[in-house]
């Protein structure tokens, strides 16, 4: 292997159907700043079996330290496989699951050690949109009860008439009709439900809202209507998002920064359009490299081999070692540093750092 090898990465894909593609943004305020987050689980067996099996507690990582900001208006995208800790990072922010170790700064606040009654005071501000949507509705609750469930709970509006027209507002904003308030979430599709939720996330006036794989359930024609909805709403209502995806060109078309996760950590971050273009981690590559080459360039492409560890028994040093075709002795011992050498973003690499690796377009 030639150790000053090249890196070169084609031009990402043409855009899906119907997907818009927003002028570049530029990042001002860190909404959100994630400091060393950490969220181990305890995933043991009973105290009994282990004294009879003679075995210590068994802890998977499933966010690891864990460094990055969030900046207001932006959407910045967490990518990765199955399993590398995108969605237990997402629930952390919003305060579903406690940290273990580590801070999460949401306007200069430490939500991570808010009490309960601390973190009511900005819920409000936060919200949350879930993958499947027809499970994260209340099948027995009318759509009209459902949008107006955080009005009520946060105190936004009082009496029945004004929540019954913010709902009307919300049904409308979203593309829907205000009759649909009486319906039952079964009576929709699933794209309809997905807009449901969205209007039901928006009904508290969030600041932020996180997306958790919003659209991979749907099918393409209607992927491309939810994210151009969630583009529309983000200029009107300057939101900031998070969103959490495995689908790299949904990633490409509506984020403005990407985050690239492995195995718990963080191994790149940059603006979509560098990363796409110019990535560096190796890891990074072979994601891209999986992405079907619609152009027939005739580069040559290295998908991604080999299976994702067990995060219960992660390897030593840099945890992507045992895939990589560039790894050496150090990789195998030492865990990689953060190289802030992009604006707003880095990478983990030892590859990187010692120059083995050169990332060209």
């Amino acid at each position: 292997m030639n150790m000053n090898e090249t890196i070169k990465i084609a031009a990402p894909m043409s855009a899906p159907h119907n997907i818009r593609e927003d002028v570049p943004h530029t990042p001002t305020q860190p909404v959100f700043r994630i400091t060393n987050l950490k969220r181990y689980f305890d995933v043991s067996p009973p105290l009994l079996n282990r004294l009879l099996e003679r075995k210590g507690k068994q802890v998977v990582k499933a966010v690891d330290g864990v460094n990055f900001n969030i900046y207001r208006g932006e959407t910045f995208s967490l990518v990765g496989e199955s399993g590398c800790g995108k969605s237990t990072i997402a629930k952390l922010v919003v305060g579903l699951n406690g940290t273990t170790d580590g801070s999460i700064e949401f306007e200069g606040q430490d939500i991570a050690r808010h009490s309960r009654q601390d973190m009511d005071a900005v819920r409000h501000r936060m919200q949350m949109i879930f993958q499947d949507p027809y499970a994260s509705l209340n099948p027995r609750w009318r759509v009209g009860d459902i949008i107006a469930e955080p009005i009520r709970v946060f105190g936004l509006l009082d009496g029945k008439e004004e929540i019954a027209n913010r709902v009307k507002e919300l049904l409308q904003g979203v593309g829907l009709n205000v009759q649909d308030s009486e319906k039952y979430p079964h009576e929709f599709s699933g794209g309809q439900r997905q807009r449901i939720s969205i209007a039901r996330a928006l009904a508290s006036n969030p600041e932020f809202i996180v997306c958790d794989e919003p659209t991979s359930a749907l099918d393409v024609s209607v992927q491309a209507q939810i994210l151009n909805l969630m583009k529309d709403l983000q200029r009107k209502f300057a939101l900031t998002y998070l969103f959490i995806s495995h689908d790299l060109s949904v990633v490409y078309h509506i984020s403005d920064r990407v985050g690239v996760m492995y195995l718990g950590r963080l191994v790149e971050v940059g603006d979509k359009h560098e990363l796409f273009r110019r990535p560096q981690h190796p890891y990074t590559r072979m994601l891209l490299d999986s992405i079907p080459d619609l152009e027939m360039t005739g580069r040559a492409r290295t998908p991604v081999a080999g299976e994702v560890p067990s995060p219960l028994n992660p390897p030593s040093g840099c945890a992507f070692h045992p895939r990589c075709p560039h790894a050496t002795e150090r990789c195998e011992r030492e865990v990689p540093q953060p190289i802030h050498n992009v604006e707003h973003g880095f990478v983990a690499c030892h590859a990187v750092e010692e120059g083995r690796l050169i990332a060209t377009s």
